[in-house]
């Protein structure tokens, strides 16, 4: 009897403790709805814009397998919709906590460093804010919270892009030289001549095509073709043929099928061997890749 009362006391005992001691909640956290955001400049080039939609097709499928991220979507920075505040506006709309923003823009410039942050209100950058309004381009501070990642010449995806292009085109490299034209920056001029020494400095180590130049085609000389010519003449009058190479990101009827066949023309006129493809950075599977990649790492940050 004796061990029957205690057994009954101490089940009595421990079934007290469970009425009286208080339930502690378990801490929670808020889940995150986390967006992809591919931003490019924009253009007025419909070719232009559906490579930039094609980029955002390709890479849709690995980024949403990873569960990660609600969606992907792509902006233009100007020229077109859907905006980068129109993209905004949706992912606050749709309750997104956050957005992973990647600039596919090659190397520094003001529009990833100054322009896209005061778009979305990170920065308050007096002279974007001129041009934006002068541009018409909308601001808008969304209420998710936005991380920005690094660019294109943060990795060797441009080396190994131009080193396959440059390939394609060379026939015998000992009589060659490389021309890489690009659209050019005033502001960050010495960051570029910078990207272009590395590409042509790598197309020289792994190609063995020892000379190359550089030219500009965009708004820092006018579109001005004869830039084009010039740039092809340092290497041509080295009695090189000259292996012209677009370093633009997408195809854009303006500048590869005008600007830079006027360019190439008048060489050709001069009596310069050319040979020149109208092509582009995209489509590039490293690229994509690099989307991928990037998306993963920041996401992480989150």
């Amino acid at each position: 009897m004796i061990r029957i009362h205690t057994r009954f006391l101490i089940s009595l005992v421990a079934f007290v403790a469970v009425i009286v001691t208080p339930t502690v909640p378990r801490k929670t956290t808020a889940k995150k709805k986390i967006g992809l955001l591919l931003v490019n400049h924009g253009s007025r080039s419909a070719a232009w814009r559906a490579s930039l939609m094609q980029l955002e097709k390709n890479v849709r499928p690995k980024i949403l397998a990873e569960k990660h991220f609600a969606d992907v979507r792509t902006a233009f920075m100007e020229y077109t919709e859907p905006s980068i505040a129109t993209r905004m506006k949706e992912f606050d709309a749709e309750g997104f906590t956050d957005v992973v923003l990647v600039p596919i823009f090659l190397t520094v410039s003001p529009h990833p460093f100054d322009d896209i942050p005061t778009i979305i209100g990170q920065k308050n950058n007096p002279e974007s804010r001129e041009a934006m309004r002068l541009e018409k381009i909308e601001r808008y501070t969304p209420k998710a919270k936005v991380v920005i990642t690094p660019l294109l010449d943060f990795t060797d995806i441009l080396e190994k892009n131009l080193i396959r292009r440059v390939k394609a085109l060379s026939k015998d490299k000992s009589k060659e030289a490389l021309v890489m034209i690009a659209y050019g920056d005033e502001k960050y001029e010495n960051e570029w001549n910078k990207l272009f020494d590395n590409m042509g400095a790598s197309v020289r180590k792994n190609l063995g095509i020892q000379d190359y130049s550089h030219g500009w085609c965009g708004h820092l000389v006018h579109y001005n073709p004869s830039k084009t010519t010039e740039a092809i003449e340092k290497v041509a009058k080295k009695g090189k043929r000259a292996l012209v190479v677009p370093v633009l990101v997408a195809v854009d009827e303006m500048f590869q099928g005008k600007i830079i066949p006027q360019g190439v023309e008048k060489a050709r006129k001069a009596g310069y061997d050319v040979v020149y493809k109208p092509d582009s950075i995209l489509p590039d599977k490293g690229l994509e890749d690099w989307v991928v990649k990037i998306s993963r790492q920041y996401v992480q940050k989150l």
